[in-house]
């Protein structure tokens, strides 16, 4: 799990401390869809029932739960922490609540209130390091205009820290998973290759300031805009990569995905790292699991594992489109697989 050589010129590596990083140490989506399988709310009415009506919760995987509160109030919850994805405590801090804070952006709600979950190995790394990580998930929660209070930490052998986020949100205007239809088209409003380049990073300590921008910037403004095109439909991008949340969307909806390869944007150097070899065990696991929901359409191996590239507060996937996100593929009637290349 850790390094012989945790320390390099000086600076921490924090992603020596961690046998992964980022959002590609999620529990594969096969064995997590195992897990769950079952688990579910008591019905509304039955005795013990909670108050308010759960609108969006396990059925199809959605990135947060949804209880609506009042005729046009609805509360949206959601957790998400991990282990380093990048070596700067204070940028690792900014990666972890970004991606904490798409959840609710990806459902179509606000982030109104965060609380911190750290997990950190006291007698292995300083605590002054906490404090940075502490502070570049304030400093992204301040952006957008979400409280923190407080929280939760333990003493853990390896790092780890995210958030817990509430939000608010119309339940007449959500973002679900399974309100694709035939006819419209597929956007994405971040380049993918964020694995495959932390991947290096993680390896190398070669520091790539392209997917940190990407990992930090908030899906709030691309989440507005859907909203106020009338999409109905999205999803967050993240370690399950491009084909297994497209896969998730399109088998909720009962579609069919086309996903336009040559239309999907990479950030620069992404080539570059998979030709070298930098890919996740998550994202090889992500390939395995939709393989056999997937017409590859003649596209090889690696191509194939681009897109399974496991994302790390990567950007929304939109049944419909968004200004000025490209447009990846469309949306048919179901044929055979869920998902198909060309």
């Amino acid at each position: 799990m850790t390094s012989a050589n945790p320390v390099e010129d000086g600076q921490v590596r924090l992603t020596r401390y961690a046998h992964g990083g980022g959002c590609a140490c999620k529990i594969p989506p096969g064995e997590l869809e195992a897990i769950v399988a079952g688990l579910k709310s008591p019905d509304p009415g039955a005795t013990g029932a909670p108050a308010g009506e759960l609108i969006v919760g396990l059925d199809d995987g959605d990135d947060a739960a949804v209880v609506r509160i009042g005729g046009d109030r609805a509360v949206v919850v959601t957790a998400d922490f991990f282990t380093p994805v990048v070596d700067d405590p204070y940028d690792w801090g900014r990666v972890a609540a970004a991606n904490a804070l798409s959840d609710v952006y990806a459902v179509g709600g606000e982030p109104l209130v965060a609380v911190n979950l750290l997990g950190w190995p006291r007698d292995r790394l300083p605590l002054d390091l906490v404090k940075e990580v502490l502070r570049g998930g304030l400093d992204v929660a301040r952006e957008a205009g979400c409280h923190v209070s407080g929280g939760h930490s333990v003493d853990d052998p390896e790092p780890k820290y995210g958030m817990a986020v509430t939000g608010l949100a119309d339940p007449a205007r959500l973002l679900r998973i399974d309100a694709a239809r035939p006819g419209l088209p597929i956007s994405l409003t971040k380049p993918l290759g964020i694995g495959v380049l932390n991947a290096r990073h993680k390896a190398t300590g070669e520091v790539f300031a392209q997917a940190v921008n990407t990992m930090t910037t908030l899906n709030r403004d691309a989440a507005r805009a859907a909203l106020a095109a009338g999409v109905e439909c999205a999803t967050d991008v993240t370690g399950f990569g491009l084909l297994g949340h497209l896969y998730k969307l399109s088998r909720a909806s009962g579609v069919t995905a086309v996903v336009d390869v040559a239309a999907v944007p990479y950030l620069e150097g992404a080539r570059r790292a998979l030709g070298d070899g930098y890919v996740s065990g998550g994202t090889r696991r992500n390939l395995d699991w939709v393989r056999p929901r997937l017409d590859p359409g003649g596209f090889g191996e690696d191509e194939l594992l681009l897109l399974a590239d496991a994302q790390t507060s990567g950007g929304l996937l939109v049944a419909g489109e968004v200004p000025g996100a490209p447009v990846v593929g469309e949306l048919v009637p179901l044929d055979g697989p869920h998902l198909r290349l060309r």
